[in-house]
């Protein structure tokens, strides 16, 4: 009885612990879908989890680097969220397909208009952003995430190299190598038309296999009942053999 006792207080305990790990390391952070190539354009999304048990994330504002301008940003549209995108003027303006680029995006904000993240959900907030640059791995964004009771939780601290986590570590955004097609269009077609061959391909497969083996098991089923009317045969004239 002790035993199991301290068994359960045990498992108890870790739950808890894994439960806290869990909601500790939750943060605002940014992923590519796909891969964000340098010299390339992507598609990205925050990831908004919500932290709190008692109150609704309302508002995301998202600030875009300085070091590194992005002269494209474009959002999705949300149903329930509004956007505004800030644009800034350059100390250095930008080169972008032969054109002078003096303006770039300094922050996107997007705020509740019937919508929210409720606690125990999360929400993403997808952009397309071009063109990366290639002379970084990474790109820092600071964002700030707002409750509806007016706490305000800034995700704006940057990792330092052999330092651990911060407690509000800002969401970064890691790039690949360059590719040779700067939109990234190209290979992601590719791909997709390979990957649509190699499934097609598996399906021909899967169905002759299916096919195969529904013949073979017709042909051993028809196999096997002419054995059992031979056998039963067999038996009758055994059994006569017998009585006479």
């Amino acid at each position: 009885m002790n035993v199991s006792r301290i068994a359960l207080a045990g498992g108890v305990a870790a739950s808890t612990v894994l439960i806290l790990a869990g909601t500790a390391s939750a943060h605002v952070s940014v992923q590519p879908q796909g891969e964000a190539a340098k010299g390339g354009y992507a598609v990205i999304n925050f990831k908004v989890p919500n932290e709190r048990d008692d109150a609704a994330t309302t508002k995301l504002e998202v600030n875009f680097p300085t070091d590194h301008p992005l002269a494209s940003v474009q959002p999705q549209a949300i149903p329930g969220w509004k956007i505004d995108v800030t644009t800034s003027k350059l100390a250095k303006p930008l080169d972008m397909h032969g054109k002078k680029i003096n303006e770039a995006v300094s922050k996107v904000t997007w705020t509740a208009d019937g919508g929210k993240i409720e606690p125990g959900r999360f929400q993403q907030f997808p952009l397309s952003v071009g063109q990366l640059p290639e002379n970084a791995d990474q790109l820092v964004f600071k964002a700030i995430q707002t409750y509806d009771n007016k706490e305000v939780v800034r995700w704006i601290e940057e990792q330092k190299d052999g330092a651990e986590e911060p407690e509000s570590p800002a969401p970064v955004l890691k790039l690949t190598a360059a590719t040779d097609d700067a939109h990234g269009a190209a290979a992601a077609g590719s791909d997709d038309k390979n990957a649509a061959v190699d499934q097609a391909k598996d399906e021909t497969t899967t169905a002759s296999a299916a096919s195969s083996s529904d013949t073979t098991a017709r042909v051993l089923g028809i196999v096997g009942i002419a054995i059992g009317v031979a056998g039963v045969a067999f038996g009758v004239l055994a059994g006569r053999r017998r009585t006479v």
